[in-house]
């Protein structure tokens, strides 16, 4: 391998010439690739002469008239594949593959050295063509007797039914595809843990992260769907500036691992039980996921200048298969291949779906959740398949419901609305299948077999982030083309409100300057779940099944706080790497103490409140004995989010900020836990949205950098209406003529003394005159809800 390069791809095929420039020309940049050698098409071709294969095999695909005929398409596949397996290889021809076997076993020091004998075909890992995966591989191959035995199976499975069709409807001659083979030394991941790895966001097309998934044991279970893996995100902006950007880290269900085969037969490879102790566990340590995001982006880099000297294009994403060695505990690059989805595109234009109910009231109707591939909606007919002989039937309007798919579900896959699997993750099988054919797939949802009725009709919604959901019944959606080009520009910047961090990189398409509110009770609520204080002090905690779920929780942490704080850190960095650097305003959290209470463990440290919405809430909490450790958190949370990844583009945010002594409380616990206004370019914005807060305007302004209108809150509060009572909430009204006035006030004084005032509050999204009138005013920016961007700024398209 060590012998060619790119420029050997119609000798070798694309996987082995991938390899082998990788070798030749990244070794120096500590990209390790293990050795290996490549019988090339001449091999190929030798073979299939020396059989006279080449006319049999002709007159048997002749035979295919519909590539949808997927009996007739099996029935010829395993007759030609039957031919090539009982072939002879050519005396000369083992001859050279012995030799070659031998030098790598003694290049390793080994007598019988275990490699992977894998498919490289001409037309393989080019970013105009996909043909990954279409062929077989085969690992744990030991001994010359079986490297030759499995190099017939190898070359064999170019003419698998799979295979076929994909070049039937691609328009590629049938006989006209060579075969080049690669013996590669095997990376003892079956004692480690392996993975995938692409160097950008495959479902939004995001640039500038690199996503990588792994479990334990050999890469086969990840490809497969057996698993859902870990995720972790690294942004790559900050990461070349050297810090430390882990912006993900999600904890899969690695309930499964492929190991070597101690059988006596022809099993080469078997799947075994993971520790309960290892699934509760991440593969990778933080040092191994950079070391890795390093990697990726060097290849990246390195094949972007190739392919821009022929093709032209600036940037060629990479899709990277990697290996950990679980002997020397090194990291290994097995593949790499142009990813083919987003190569070469130039978007300039956004094609959103959305729902036409809101989300909240379809809670009841959801059948099941899981990981959403394809930022799309399907409504269609359930059918659940359980094998690949009852694939036959699928047409346009079905949604294959299966435990998992594997590449003999390609033609079948094809005929469908949408995909539904129990196992699986973003880069299993099914979800680059799908991804390819333009289709939305939920993968990894458990027991979406079990939920779901064959014939049932449903609704596939992948809109709403990487969290899909399926409804019941047909759920009216909506699709909208938008041309960026005619989207005119508004006369103060806009921004954009983020609940979800796993929508920051889809919501980064939008063309807005930043985001004007992150609020971290959503993230607390929603990802982190336990209340900060039964972190800190699980011995007030009497309850012993709360105890086993925060435990259970926290279990990948070597502490329960260093669980909220650094997942805190990654949801609000995602949030920062999405938008960066244009500037994101993160609040801290806002919740009521009753919202408190409800999370786990915080009936032991909330007080019962007979209105919340006025009490123990935002800044108040900050100092106060009963949070302020909690409050210690966040801000370690944040620090991580400025200094250790780097994003620097995080303003922080005070909410309910009552009187000016709370403002020198906060600031000065701020600085107590290390965020200084000022140091690091940290700017530090108070919530304007109280009565208190627009008439002292100029007197909080000495404490901080800038406002944001909550006009949610200062509605409530200058009407005297409790948001949360039903009772009165036909008088709540952002329009009113007090809360106009308000408004008024708080912009025309905060320009008085020179600093800045935006608004965050709802209001704009739901009332675009009111957003005509701040501008007018004097607001300096206004955030919408990112459904609301779109049709605000078409006010001002040309």
């Amino acid at each position: 391998l060590k012998d060619v390069s790119l420029a050997d791809i119609n000798l070798v095929g694309g996987k082995n010439a991938s390899l082998g420039q990788m070798i030749r020309s990244l070794s120096a940049h500590n990209i390790r690739v293990p050795q290996g050698f490549a019988i090339t098409v001449d091999g190929y071709a030798l073979y299939m002469d020396h059989n006279n294969l080449t006319e049999k095999i002709s007159a048997l695909t002749q035979q295919i008239t519909n590539i949808n005929d997927l009996k007739m398409l099996k029935t010829i596949s395993e007759e030609i594949r039957m031919l090539i397996e009982n072939g002879q290889i050519p005396a000369d021809l083992v001859a050279e593959i012995t030799d070659a076997y031998c030098n790598l076993s003694a290049y390793y020091n080994e007598q019988q050295c275990d490699v992977a004998v894998r498919s490289s075909a001409t037309a393989e890992d080019l970013p105009d063509a996909s043909f990954a995966g279409q062929q077989d591989t085969y690992l744990h191959v030991q001994g010359i007797d079986n490297v030759l035995t499995y190099y017939k199976k190898c070359i064999a499975s170019l003419f698998n039914d799979r295979a076929i069709a994909y070049r039937a409807e691609q328009g590629f001659d049938q006989l006209e595809i060579a075969l080049s083979v690669g013996i590669q030394k095997m990376v003892r991941s079956d004692i480690a843990c392996s993975g995938v790895a692409f160097s950008l966001d495959t479902e939004s097309g995001f640039p500038h992260v690199v996503v990588i998934n792994a479990a334990y044991g050999l890469g086969e279970a990840i490809v497969q769907g057996a698993v859902t893996p870990d995720e972790y995100i690294v942004h790559k902006i900050t990461l070349e500036q050297g810090f430390a950007p882990i912006i993900k880290k999600q904890l899969g269900r690695k309930s499964t691992k492929v190991i070597y085969s101690n059988h006596n037969d022809d099993t080469l490879i078997e799947t075994v039980d993971v520790s309960p102790n290892d699934q509760m566990h991440y593969c990778l340590t933080n040092e191994q996921i950079l070391e890795l995001a390093h990697m990726v982006m060097t290849i990246e880099k390195h094949y972007s200048d190739l392919y821009k000297k022929r093709s032209g294009n600036n940037w060629t994403p990479m899709d990277i298969e990697w290996a950990q060695d679980g002997i020397d505990g090194k990291l290994y690059i097995v593949q790499a291949r142009p990813e083919t989805v987003h190569t070469g595109q130039q978007e300039n234009s956004l094609r959103l779906f959305a729902l036409d109910a809101n989300r909240e009231s379809l809670n009841a109707s959801i059948l099941v959740k899981g990981i959403s591939v394809g930022q799309q909606i399907a409504t269609g007919t359930a059918r659940i398949i359980n094998t690949i002989e009852e694939i036959d039937q699928i047409n346009a309007t079905d949604i294959i419901i299966t435990d998992m798919t594997n590449p003999d579900w390609v033609p079948a896959m094809k005929q469908a609305a949408g995909i539904i699997t129990n196992r699986g993750g973003r880069t299993c099988h099914a979800a680059i299948v799908s991804r390819e054919l333009g289709i939305p797939a939920i993968v990894g949802t458990n027991d979406a077999t079990e939920k779901i009725i064959s014939g049932q009709q449903i609704t596939l919604d992948c809109s709403g982030g990487t969290i899909g959901h399926v409804y019941n019944g047909n759920i009216p959606f909506t699709i909208t083309e938008v041309s960026l080009d005619a989207i005119g520009k508004a006369p103060v910047p806009i921004m954009v409100n983020i609940a979800d961090p796993d929508s920051a990189f889809k919501t980064s398409f939008l063309p807005t300057a930043g985001i004007g509110l992150v609020r971290l009770e959503f993230i607390i609520n929603n990802a982190l779940k336990i209340h900060p204080m039964a972190l800190l002090h699980p011995e007030l905690i009497t309850n012993a099944q709360t105890l086993e779920k925060i435990d259970h929780m926290t279990a990948a942490y070597e502490s329960k706080t260093e669980f909220f704080v650094e997942q805190l850190a990654c949801a609000v960095g995602m949030m920062a790497a999405a938008f960066y650097p244009r500037p994101i305003i993160v609040r801290f959290s806002d919740f009521k103490s009753n919202e408190y209470y409800n999370l786990i463990g915080g009936s032991y440290f909330e007080p019962i409140e007979e209105n919340p919405m006025i009490g123990f809430r935002g800044a108040s909490r900050y100092y106060h004995p009963q949070y302020r450790e909690a409050f210690a958190l966040e801000c370690a949370a944040m620090k991580i989010v400025r200094e250790r990844m780097g994003l620097t583009n995080v303003k922080m945010m005070i909410p309910f900020v009552r009187t000016i002594k709370e403002a020198e409380s906060v600031i000065a616990e701020m600085h107590k836990n290390g965020l200084e206004r000022g140091v690091n370019g940290l700017e530090v914005i108070m919530m304007c949205e109280l009565p208190s807060n627009v008439m002292l305007i100029k007197e909080f302004s000495k404490y901080f950098d800038g406002f944001s209108i909550g006009s949610n809150d200062l509605t409530q509060t200058t009407l005297g209406i409790d948001r949360d009572s039903a009772l009165v909430s036909s008088i709540f009204d952002e329009r009113n003529l007090a809360v106009k006035k308000m408004l008024v006030k708080a912009i025309k004084g905060a320009n008085q003394v020179g600093t800045y005032i935006g608004i965050c509050g709802q209001a704009p999204s739901d009332f675009p005159e009111l957003a005509e009138f701040l501008i007018e005013t004097g607001i300096h920016s206004l955030s919408f809800t990112p459904d609301t961007v779109i049709p605000f700024l078409m006010r001002y398209s040309q």
